[in-house]
């Protein structure tokens, strides 16, 4: 780790000395150009020129909040996913969702923001990616968890139902382990007609808030001295009874990366870990 650290580091020095010499005397470049290093130069100025007026960007890669940190997809009016870690402590507390309502998030632009009244008549719910219930240590954590970049347009029954059951085992794992690292957001799957497959999916509000087929949950439970526990589910965006057994719902993290084209946990080796649903119970 530490000498790919250094070679790293080592790289971006060169890179940014090269940069530096390249805008000192141009000429050497060219003449030099044999050099890789120096291509790339070429390129980054070209580049430039071609993007003159600005790089096209999608927005920050990451927003952090007090007790999340999410991904924001400002086309869909989604997050994309949001992250959290919980444990027995931070789940006590007296932080009410009685004294919050969902607010546009401040920090994204109106233009890419979802509005509650996207969301009015629409015929479904706000949907907590981040649940309230997990901020229960931090009336802070709590505001945060109602800006609508945490928020998906989420079935009613499903919402107060089964995925609010999933949140609930959530916070039951707390008892089991010393540390519960979640992620979770909305997914649209394909469907199959007359032997095609197609993306399919309804928008809502003047917004076109984007209403996902799925949502899914990634679930990285941490017990000190043992492998981390993982599991991964997809839950249908729609009314389910509980004689649904979670593991019906259960996937593997390569098959939600191939889906979402997401790396969600790089730095974690998969070959050390247990399926979740092995050793602790996946009834809720």
């Amino acid at each position: 780790m530490f000498l790919r650290g250094f070679v790293s580091g080592t790289a971006a020095s060169t890179v940014v000395f090269a940069v530096i010499y390249a805008s000192v005397n141009r000429k050497e470049i060219y003449r030099e150009s044999d050099n890789p290093s120096f291509e790339d130069i070429n390129k980054l100025e070209r580049g430039r020129e071609i993007l003159k007026y600005g790089f096209p960007n999608r927005g920050p890669e990451l927003m952090y909040y007090t007790n999340h940190v999410l991904a924001y997809d400002r086309a869909k009016r989604t997050p994309v996913w949001v992250a959290e870690h919980i444990t027995a402590e931070t789940l006590k507390g007296y932080a009410s969702r009685k004294y919050e309502k969902f607010l546009p998030d401040p920090r994204i632009p109106q233009m890419f923001s979802a509005q509650n009244s996207d969301y009015q008549k629409s015929g479904w719910s706000r949907g907590h990616m981040s649940p309230a219930g997990n901020h229960k240590h931090s009336q802070e954590a709590m505001k945060d968890s109602f800006f609508l970049s945490n928020i998906v347009p989420q079935n009613f029954e499903n919402n107060a139902g089964f995925w609010n059951r999933l949140e609930m085992y959530c916070r039951d794992l707390t008892k089991d382990f010393q540390s519960v690292r979640i992620i979770s957001g909305p997914l649209v799957m394909p469907y199959t007609e007359e032997g095609k497959k197609f993306i399919k999916y309804q928008i809502i509000g003047d917004n076109e808030v984007a209403v996902p087929t799925h949502l899914y949950k990634i679930i990285l439970a941490e017990r000190k001295s043992q492998p981390v526990a993982v599991g991964v589910f997809v839950i249908p965006n729609q009314p389910l009874d509980f004689s649904h057994h979670l593991s019906k719902y259960q996937i593997t993290l390569h098959q939600l990366e191939s889906r979402t084209g997401i790396k969600f946990v790089p730095n974690l080796d998969l070959s050390k870990t247990v399926n979740l649903c092995d050793i602790h119970s996946c009834l809720i």
